[in-house]
This record gives C-alpha cells, sequence and structure tokens, in this order.
C-alpha cells in the first residue's frame, strides 16, 4: 500500500487489550490521514453524549501518507479527540522525530479506547506491542519521565503527559521528544483521564512509493523553493518565529494586556531578534526540516531548553504586559516541563490579571507582575492555590469571575496573538475555527502582512471571506498529511498535490486535493453541530467588536457581521451557518448528515 503502511493499532485500557484493524483505503483517499482521518474516526465513536474527560472518549494519534518519506517537514502527526476545553472536535498536530518514528512502526493510525484503572504507558517495538505499569511514572515532570523511558531522538521516541495532564489541566498538552507539543485545546487532560501516561515508539519499517523517481523530484524542487524564500531561509532560521513580534506591533495588531491594546511599547524586549541576541544558544531543526525555526535557549546556568517562539513570548509577555525576556522563556521551560499549552495559559493569566485589578478576582496578579508569573505557571500545572482556580481556562475563569466578555477566546479556546482589529481577515478566521480562537486553521497572516502569496489591505472587509475559505481548506489538507504550514510558505499547493498523487499512486490534482480540505472542514463542521454549536459561536469577544485599537491600527473594530455573511455564502451554508443538502451532496457527506436525523 503506497504512502499509507495499512494498519491501525486500536488499544482498549480498561481491557487491555491490543489488535491490529486494516486501514480503510477508501476513507484513507478520502480523508488522507492526519487531522482528516483523526476527523473522520472521532465521527464514528464519539457523540454529543459523550463527556471528553470520561472513559467513552478516545484518543486518535495519526501520521499522514507523507509522514516519514523524507519530504519536507514529513515528521508531523496529529492527535484528535473531543476537546475537554471547548466541547468542539479537536486536534493538534506535533513535530519533532515522533511521528516519523509511529509511522515507520508500521501503522497509520493508533486509537486509544477508554480508561486504564491504573496507570499505565504503551510501547511500541518490532517484536511486539505492550502495555506497562507507570505507576513510578505517575508524578514524574515530561523531561523526567522522557530520560526514564530512554528518549534518542534517533531510536527511541517518548510521547508523554506531564502533572498538568494528570492533574487534568483543561489546557494541558501532550508532550513529544521532551519538547515538543500536540497542545491546543487540552488532548492532554484526555490522556491523563485515561491514566496513559506515555507512549514509547521503536520502528525503521520503511514508506513503500507508487513513483519513488517522481516524487524525488518534486521534493527536491521543494527544497530549492525553501532555501529561495527570505523567511524559510533566513528569517526563521535566523530569529524563529518571534521575528513577527516587532512586525505586528508596528502595524497595531499585537494583543496587549488581554487585548485592551493592540501596541506594547517593549515589544522589543521579547522580540525574535532579542532571542537572538540574547539567549539564543542553537536552532535544531524537526527530522527531514531545512527550515530549523526552533529556539534552544539557555537562561543562566540553567541547562539549555526550547522556546519561546511568537505565540509563547507574546502570551506570558505583551499579553501580560511583561517585558523580561527570562522571565518570559523560564515560563516557557516550565510549560515543557509540566505539560502546558502556552498560549491558553498566558492568555488565562493575563485574563486573570485583568479580573484582579477590576476587583473581580482574588489574587495579587497584576499587569506587569513578573515577579507572579512563574509561580502562576507552575501552580496552574499542580492545580494548587490560584492555579487551580485558571486551570479551567479564561472562558470558565471569566464566567465564574461574573465577567465572561473578558476572554478572549473563542468557542472557549484562547485567541493567539493577532489583534483582529488590525487584521480583519484573522478575526473572521477565527471566528469560524472549527477548534475554536487558532490562527493555524488558515492563517491570514502571509496575505494580511507579509504578502504571501500576496499582499491585500489588511484592514478590507470585502472579499476576504474566499481567501480565510481557501486557506482553511489548504489548511485542512496539509494538516492531514501532515506536513508543516512553514513549508507552504514557500512550497505551493500544487507541489504537495504532485508529491501526494507520486507517493500513493492515487492521483490528486490541486484542486481535488484541496476539495479533500473542503470536505474535511465541513465535516468538522458537521460534527460540531452535532454538539450543539451555532451561529451564536462564530463571533469573537465584544472589546474586539466595540472598543477600537491602538497604535497603527487606532480607531479600528473587527468587522467581523459581513464578512460572517460573505463566508457562509462562499462555503455553501445556510444563513446560520449549516451546510446546505447540494454542497454535502457535491463533497459525499449527505449519508454522515442522514445519521444524524
Amino acid at each position: 500500500m503506497d504512502g499509507w503502511m495499512g494498519k491501525v493499532l486500536v488499544v482498549d485500557l480498561a481491557t487491555s487489550e491490543i489488535r491490529t484493524e486494516p486501514l480503510n483505503l477508501e476513507i484513507a483517499r478520502q480523508y488522507i490521514g492526519g487531522r482528516g482521518l483523526g476527523a473522520r474516526l472521532l465521527w464514528e465513536m464519539v457523540g454529543p453524549e459523550v463527556d471528553p474527560l470520561s472513559p467513552e472518549n478516545v484518543l486518535i494519534i495519526a501520521g499522514g501518507p507523507m509522514t516519514g518519506t523524507g519530504f519536507q517537514t514529513s515528521n508531523r502527526f496529529s492527535v484528535t479527540t473531543k476537546s475537554p476545553l471547548t466541547g468542539t472536535v479537536l486536534d493538534a498536530n506535533s513535530g519533532g522525530f515522533w511521528g516519523m518514528r509511529f509511522k515507520r512502526s508500521g501503522y497509520d493510525a493508533l486509537i486509544i479506547k477508554n480508561r486504564a484503572p491504573q496507570p499505565v504507558y504503551l510501547e511500541i517495538k518490532p517484536d511486539g506491542v505492550a502495555l506497562h505499569d507507570a505507576a513510578h511514572l505517575w508524578g514524574k515532570t515530561v523531561s523526567e519521565t522522557s530520560a526514564a523511558l530512554g528518549q534518542d531522538k534517533n531510536k527511541r521516541n517518548v510521547l508523554c503527559i506531564g502533572p498538568a495532564g494528570e492533574n487534568l489541566v483543561l489546557f494541558a498538552a501532550i508532550m513529544n521528544d521532551v519538547t515538543r507539543a500536540a497542545a491546543r485545546g487540552g488532548p492532554g487532560a484526555v490522556m491523563g483521564s485515561k491514566n496513559l501516561k506515555a507512549i514509547v515508539v521503536e520502528g525503521n519499517e520503511r514508506v513503500d512509493f507508487a513513483d519513488k523517481e517522481r516524487f524525488r523530484f518534486v521534493q527536491y524542487e521543494a527544497t530549492k523553493m525553501l532555501k529561495a524564500n527570505p523567511i524559510t531561509s533566513q528569517a526563521f532560521p535566523e530569529f524563529g518565529t518571534a521575528v513577527n513580534m516587532n512586525i505586528l506591533n508596528a502595524i497595531g495588531a499585537l494583543p496587549t494586556r488581554n487585548f485592551q491594546q493592540s501596541h506594547f511599547d517593549h515589544a522589543e524586549d521579547i522580540s525574535g531578534e532579542a532571542i537572538a541576541e540574547r539567549i539564543l544558544v542553537d536552532n535544531p531543526a524537526c527530522w527531514a526540516c531545512p527550515i530549523a525555526c526552533t529556539r534552544q535557549t539557555k537562561i543562566g546556568d540553567q541547562e539549555p531548553n526550547e522556546g519561546p517562539e511568537y505565540e509563547t513570548a507574546w502570551a506570558f509577555g505583551a499579553a501580560c504586559e511583561i517585558h523580561d525576556l527570562e522571565a518570559v522563556t523560564e515560563a516557557n521551560y516550565i510549560c515543557n516541563d509540566l505539560g502546558l499549552d502556552t498560549i491558553s495559559a498566558g492568555s488565562t493569566i493575563a485574563c486573570a490579571m485583568e479580573l484582579a485589578e477590576r476587583g473581580l478576582l482574588d489574587t495579587d496578579l497584576r499587569f506587569g507582575r513578573a515577579d507572579l508569573l512563574l509561580q502562576t505557571v507552575t501552580d496552574i500545572g499542580y492545580r494548587r492555590g490560584i492555579g487551580d482556580v485558571l486551570a479551567v481556562g479564561s472562558a470558565r475563569l471569566a464566567a465564574n469571575c461574573g465577567a465572561p466578555e473578558l476572554s478572549m477566546s473563542v468557542k472557549n479556546l484562547e485567541m493567539p496573538a493577532y489583534d483582529p482589529r488590525g487584521l480583519q481577515g484573522q478575526g473572521l478566521l477565527f471566528a469560524t475555527s472549527n477548534r475554536g480562537g487558532c490562527h493555524m486553521r488558515g492563517n491570514m497572516l502571509g496575505a494580511e502582512v507579509l504578502g504571501l502569496p500576496k499582499l491585500i489591505d489588511r484592514l478590507q472587509v470585502q472579499g476576504k471571506a474566499s481567501y480565510v475559505i481557501l486557506n482553511q481548506n489548504s489548511s485542512a489538507v496539509l494538516d492531514s498529511l501532515v506536513a508543516c504550514k512553514f513549508a507552504n510558505i514557500a512550497v505551493a499547493d500544487e507541489y504537495f498535490a504532485r508529491a501526494l498523487s507520486a507517493l500513493t499512486g492515487i492521483s490528486y490534482p490541486t484542486g481535488e486535493m484541496i476539495r479533500t480540505g473542503e470536505r474535511i472542514w465541513n465535516l468538522e463542521r458537521l460534527y460540531n453541530l452535532r454538539e450543539g454549536f451555532t451561529r451564536a459561536d462564530d463571533t469573537l469577544p465584544p472589546r474586539l467588536l466595540n472598543e477600537p485599537a491602538t497604535g497603527n491600527s487606532a480607531g479600528e473594530v473587527s468587522h467581523l457581521g459581513p464578512m460572517l455573511i460573505e463566508y457562509y455564502r462562499g462555503r455553501g451554508w445556510d444563513e446560520n451557518g449549516v451546510p446546505k443538502p447540494a454542497k454535502l451532496q457535491e463533497l459525499g457527506l449527505s449519508d454522515l448528515v442522514a445519521e444524524m436525523m
């Protein structure tokens, strides 16, 4: 079976049953792998009656046909589940080496069911698959667990949760290769609820190619494009993703003080340039990645660690009005070791700071209090003191304090570091994202700021929906291959389509590949509709709709209303955001909808 390994591993933690099932090739063709395959499997297995932290929820880990092939950034895998933070369909993907090793262990996907009666870890090796007692690992940090289980990026790769996942922090991450994270939406809490501490993989099976020579030629062309593009060949390797800090600040789209402002006077202190100058040690790369955007940094006498990248530097920096780079970086280190999503952690702390300043939360947290940052992050991971209050995320925190409007989230997922008042298309993206406030579901930064593939007016409203839709569909495909979004900065969709066709022997013209992304997007929409989400959930926090921005976007608000109408029309959905029968028929989803009735 070219591209796919042809096998799905199913583990029932309640009974310790481990079995292998054949991959449904027709479903694989329609949904590719990774995010798409995960969404299709989740649709069948987890309905609206299932609580995300109950044994009935499943955890699906899937690579894609491109994973492990050596194609640029073909190291990634996707984790799919029902989110404990949002209640939506959730996938979170991660890079490093673990995804490649899992694919080479001989499987396309792993389905984890039910709950173990006591802590366990799963070991997948060439000579078999087994569950082992993990009582001695429970309570250990990510680095401690990884070391105890023999993490070796070139042979034996460890995926695990830290104390945050064990303690069911609703934005707990799943970590792999010590510092890589599948973080958003709380997959670590789902893993913790199942008493599953870790998954260790070994394997050296090779992926078969339908036309290896043609595949390698497309790979060669893609390499040239990545080397020629100034972002992927210079900006990201030298400054990491935090190169965006000064850029976003300059245009007045850097959210500051829990989105009260859109300009941070001290952005330079936590920028990519500052990181490179003051604390950068190295820029290692994930497997098969020529970009090497990772930041290996060092604070004082500590051992080198990873981070911060842009979102993290913003979340613990500008969002909290903190410009102490060392404090921001160490907060990142703590998140890595405890297993926390840095975006939700920092944004929830920023929300708590505003609640405290308004007298709605009894805590010493205040904007700019770098001295309280590290302890607060640690307390969240262990759910103690104020950390226990914050461990539910900003939406529940703000609602519990009587001010739900102060949570800067969409569908309960904290928004990342782009102010929709200064980036109109990004605001529409946040509002319509199937997993909540997320930039990785069709980021508009390229078109609205960087001029990729061409520059469009960031404050323009009319016509933005078509760009967002195209980006969302393309993003769904990349998450299903599974490939890194950064490769797509330089390598057009056409080349991924050519590579996929050569790999699998199945013709995927560019348009058909993007149509596959549209199918995945609509399936996720159907999942959320089945869960009870409506048009009312496709919105932004009131602050962004009513309170003008500052800086070089001064006076602007998000004009979401007209964009949303245009978006639904462009999607082939009705005025309530429900896919019309003709669209479902076109995408081959009519039978699934019939099951809802």
